[in-house]
């Protein structure tokens, strides 16, 4: 008999949550009491432990080495940190890290006391070539400051690039070439300042276009070309008037940024992204069924809930992502897939099955509270047992969890069932993909007991300031390598900001091929000013806006409701889907 819904308290936020009975029925499947923690206070402390763009350097501690390299941990991090090819290669022995587990110290204690002590990747770089300087990413070539991507070449400063070439300064972007400065586009090609497009083709500060060739300042369009600010031009008149813009000057350019903003606020707003969707909520999501509170989803979930960021095949997964896929029967993970069953409050665990409270494992089974395990089963902090002496002490230690808590300096208590508390991560909350979807200040995370690193004051060498570059990438020399930029924001801002930044040689090469001004701001606020451009993770119950004569509901204000990313207090025109296919499609 399924078990009714329950309405409770979060014990970090103190607000009230529900958990359906739907909910009861997966963790009852699992074999994992119910959540403590609010859905939003869950993804938040599983996001403190993801560290995608803050880079650092620190000494290799692999054999006694202390040569300096590219690090995602902090210097001040103790931890035992090696390179990723030694990680990965045969100069040490995981299984060489065993130790017993202790009855009479709290499961998290102990599991932060094996951590520090065994050696962690630098950086999740895989197959890179040339791009020693990317993290969460798979076979980049000549790629730079590229994160959550896969298979890039010639992409630099963007995060959560899959397939793409040739470009920079992007933001979910899927199969773009020689494309700039775009959020969530997908199969683009010389495509500018855009947003939400796909299937576009040598086009400038587009909106939710689709198929859309030589087109500038768009918006909800299909199939169209040679259009200009929605409206329909002559191919001869279009190429007039575009050869009248200098699209290599910087200040052309922010000025054209003002007007798109202001077409993009008197577009029609959709009120999800959503392809192929049955009976699901969320936005950013494609083949999606039974699915509740996904957000960036592609490729087939079904029964899942409080997903992100995941791709091909999942199935019965709760509070997962970022980075997962090909799963099923999974909670509390992120960056964990690829033909996964049952892992439940993992990180980086691929073709692994029965997983639980592991980091960096491949192709195992059967394993509690390991790391950096590879093709092993039966092991508890990487010390192997017979499967039926694991069996008997992976059941003492969840009731060893349940009667021994870890209680954090907040006073918050995990018992079997939650994810690594957010004062164990090795980074800090500024440092994390949470600073990127759930943003609070310093004084908010010193609050809630999140840990926090300011800024490395490093004392640059300015030698130019970012106002003072030339307006036109044409006025723009070699000699622009050599020098230090101060940022626009000079520190100064709320965004991750260095203060200075340098052009490479193949950036500059890059801005030359693109036709494209040099940034006047560094990466860390460029890519902060990305994120601004998406809607939360989050939903709100609305109705549609539409109130138009010839739809539907008759000149009447259309009375549909919905779950949106729009907040209710936002400036948005949003239609509900039939409102918003009759007048966009």
């Amino acid at each position: 008999m399924s078990k009714e819904s329950e309405n409770r308290i979060c014990q970090n936020c103190k607000k009230e949550f529900t958990i359906e009975s739907e909910d009861f029925n997966f963790y009852e499947k699992i074999k994992v009491p119910a959540p403590t923690f609010c859905p939003e206070c869950r993804t938040v402390r599983r996001l403190c432990w993801r560290n995608e763009i803050s880079l650092f350097r620190r000494p290799c501690s692999f054999l006694g080495h202390n040569e300096s390299m590219i690090s995602a941990f902090h210097p001040d991090e103790k931890m035992v940190i090696y390179d990723s090819k030694a990680w990965w290669g045969d100069g040490w022995d995981s299984m060489s890290y065993a130790r017993d587990y202790d009855f009479s110290k709290p499961f998290f204690e102990q599991w932060k006391e094996f951590r520090n002590n065994f050696p962690f990747q630098s950086l999740s770089n895989s197959n890179a070539v040339n791009s020693e300087y990317c993290n969460v990413a798979d076979d980049s070539k000549n790629c730079y400051m590229i994160s959550g991507s896969e298979s890039c070449e010639n992409i630099i400063y963007s995060n959560r690039a899959w397939y793409s070439k040739d470009s920079s300064d992007l933001y979910v972007a899927n199969r773009l070439e020689l494309c700039y400065d775009s959020v969530i586009c997908s199969d683009c090609y010389r495509t500018f300042y855009s947003l939400n497009c796909k299937n576009c083709v040598d086009s400038y500060f587009l909106y939710d276009c689709v198929g859309c060739v030589n087109c500038f300042g768009c918006s909800n369009l299909r199939s169209k070309s040679y259009c200009m600010w929605n409206k329909q031009l002559s191919k001869q008149e279009y190429d007039k008037r575009i050869s009248e813009f200098d699209l290599t000057k910087y200040e052309t350019i922010q000025n054209f940024k003002k007007d798109f903003r202001k077409l993009y606020l008197k577009s029609l707003h959709r009120f999800a992204n959503q392809i192929k969707v049955v009976n699901s909520t969320g936005d950013n999501i494609e083949g999606v069924k039974n699915s509740k509170i996904c957000f960036d989803i592609t490729d087939n979930a079904e029964d899942s809930k409080y997903i992100h960021w995941g791709v091909l095949n999942i199935k019965d997964t709760y509070d997962s992502g970022p980075g997962i896929g090909d799963m099923e029967l999974i909670y509390e993970v992120f960056d964990t897939g690829l033909g996964n069953f049952r892992n439940l409050f993992t990180s980086v665990v691929y073709h692994s099955n029965n997983i639980e409270y592991c980091f960096n494992c491949y192709s195992s089974s059967d394993l509690f509270a390991c790391i950096g395990l590879k093709s092993k089963k039966y092991c508890i902090f990487n010390k192997q047992y017979t499967k039926e002496k694991y069996e008997e002490i992976v059941k003492k230690i969840i009731e060893h969890m349940k009667t021994m808590p870890y209680i954090d300096k907040k006073g918050r208590v995990y018992k079997y069932g939650e994810f690594f508390p957010s004062e164990l991560s090795p980074f800090a909350y500024n440092e994390t993909v949470a600073q990127d979807y759930f943003p609070i200040t310093k004084k908010e995370a010193e609050t809630m007991g999140y840990k926090w690193r300011e800024k490395a004051k490093v004392e640059y060498k300015i030698s130019i300031d970012a106002k003072d570059l030339p307006d036109s990438l044409n006025n723009i020399d070699d000699f622009i390598t050599k020098e230090v930029i101060r940022c626009l924001h000079d520190g100064k801002c709320n965004d991750r900001c260095t203060g200075a930044y340098k052009i490479l040689e193949d950036e500059l090469n890059l801005y030359r091929r693109l036709g494209v001004p040099l940034p006047r701001l560094c990466f860390g606020c460029r890519h902060d000013s990305r994120l601004k451009m998406r809607n939360p993770m989050k939903l709100w119950h609305r109705s549609c806006m539409c109130d138009k004569t010839n739809h539907f509901h008759g000149g009447a204000k259309c009375e549909v409701e919905f779950e949106t990313s729009y907040a209710p207090n936002r400036p948005e025109i949003v239609y509900c889907e039939k409102c918003y296919q009759q007048e966009v499609y």
